[in-house]
């Protein structure tokens, strides 16, 4: 009888660069790759432990003097909409939601293209072709949705969404939307959707990827009640924004060494860190 042995996931490092969200910092992260068996096991247990996932990748910042990001998710249970929110889930509930597998379409990178170029058209994403784009929708070895919503009067693709289905929970790895409807808020939207489909599933959460305090890009995350971060090695409840500073010095994240060796990997699995 053949026997496979498990592999225990090999952690790296990636060089510094500049930071997207906080300006003048530099960025660096900690990153494994998803692939053989036990992918899914180990993608449920990282992404509890502030992880996210960009194709075959599972990484989480590891910047060596700044610990701002943080892992942020919504407790499905403890959210309660705003008004404002409920008039944002009511001004699109017109949409037809449909979610497929994971493949990419013309449509899909059309309306992505439109999104990048008049909302990040000097961000890190940017210069992506078709091809990698592609690549980013296609290339999951997990159970992956894209939930796709469109006009049913003009059968216009209007939003789309790249969602992992987690064992506790939905992750929204990528989301864009048309810009030519600001006032729809359609960002939130997306996101009071997938609270909605989360609830009717029962699971329990919606991770939204990394809250950054003092980046205006992130603050919107803190608008939703529910909202978890993990901070410290646990989860922990964000009642008020303010008292999370974006933390900048030395010794205010710990040697990678330590990082890797406090990871609980399912399956009893130990580590490796190169």
């Amino acid at each position: 009888m053949r026997h496979t042995l498990p592999i225990a996931p090999q952690f790296y490092v990636t060089a510094p660069q500049p930071c997207p969200y906080l300006e003048g910092r530099m960025e660096r992260k900690l990153f494994t790759s998803l692939q053989g068996d036990g992918v899914e096991q180990l993608n449920n247990s990282l992404s509890q432990q502030g992880f996210r996932r960009s194709q075959n990748v599972l990484y989480r910042p590891s910047c060596s003097d700044c610990s701002a990001c943080m892992s942020a998710r919504i407790n499905v249970a403890e959210f309660t909409p705003t008004r404002s929110q409920r008039k944002t889930l009511n001004r699109s509930r017109h949409l037809d939601r449909r979610a497929t597998s994971p493949w990419a379409t013309e449509d899909q990178y059309a309306l992505f293209r439109d999104y990048l170029d008049q909302r990040h058209a000097d961000g890190g994403m940017a210069d992506m072709d078709v091809f990698e784009y592609a690549a980013m929708v296609e290339e999951t070895p997990i159970r992956t949705r894209v939930v796709e919503y469109t006009n049913p009067e003009t059968n216009a693709l209007t939003a789309v969404a790249l969602t992992d289905v987690l064992e506790d929970g939905l992750s929204m790895v990528y989301s864009f939307y048309t810009p030519d409807l600001p006032q729809n808020s359609l960002g939130t939207f997306m996101v009071l959707d997938h609270i909605e489909i989360a609830r009717e599933a029962g699971l329990p959460y919606v991770y939204l990827g990394y809250w950054v305090p003092g980046s205006q890009k992130m603050g919107y995350k803190a608008k939703f009640s529910g909202l978890e971060v993990y901070f410290g090695g646990e989860w922990v409840p964000l009642k008020d924004p303010e008292s999370f500073a974006a933390e900048e010095h030395p010794l205010s994240t710990a040697p990678v060494a330590e990082q890797v060796a406090n990871i609980q990997l399912p399956q009893g699995k130990h580590p490796s860190k190169r």
